[in-house]
């Protein structure tokens, strides 16, 4: 398998509405709090964010022995349904991209889908799976919270 054919897919039911959940994957001070790594509750992240389509993002993730940057353009923003992104990491190949879809199955629920295609390694689309698992999972505990 070439590298370029690598991809992963992350699927969450989260108890709050489609609109809050995808609003929070726009809102640099919830992305903050969510967009970190599965390193534990002591890592945080710095956001800054453009969320219109050809705007910009960033993403560091500050542990306590290192930062990681992340940046990436929104390819696509369907307001409550799908988001779209290019990924910049140093484990993700220059043409990397995320999609997220939102689905409300019934009122309050929604079924978030995530999809990331091209990495390095199987390593590094394997770390990036545990990364977006523990990411979704933060999001829907933040938002659970809420």
């Amino acid at each position: 398998m070439k590298m370029s054919e690598l991809e992963l897919t992350v699927s969450r039911t989260i108890p709050a509405s489609r609109e809050k959940v995808f609003n929070a994957w726009l809102s640099p001070d919830l992305m903050a709090k969510f967009m970190r790594p599965p390193s534990g509750e002591s890592a945080v992240s710095r956001v800054a964010n453009d969320p219109v389509k050809g705007g910009r993002f960033s993403i560091v993730m500050v542990m306590p022995d290192k930062e990681v940057a992340h940046a990436g353009t929104y390819l696509a923003i369907d307001p409550h349904s799908h988001l779209s992104f290019t990924w910049e990491s140093p484990l993700s190949l220059d043409d990397s991209v995320v999609t997220i879809d939102f689905a409300e199955p019934r009122a309050g629920v929604t079924d978030i889908t995530l999809r990331h295609v091209k990495f390095r390694s199987e390593q590094a689309r394997d770390g990036h799976r545990r990364g977006w698992s523990a990411i979704i999972e933060n999001c829907a505990g933040l938002l659970e919270l809420a």
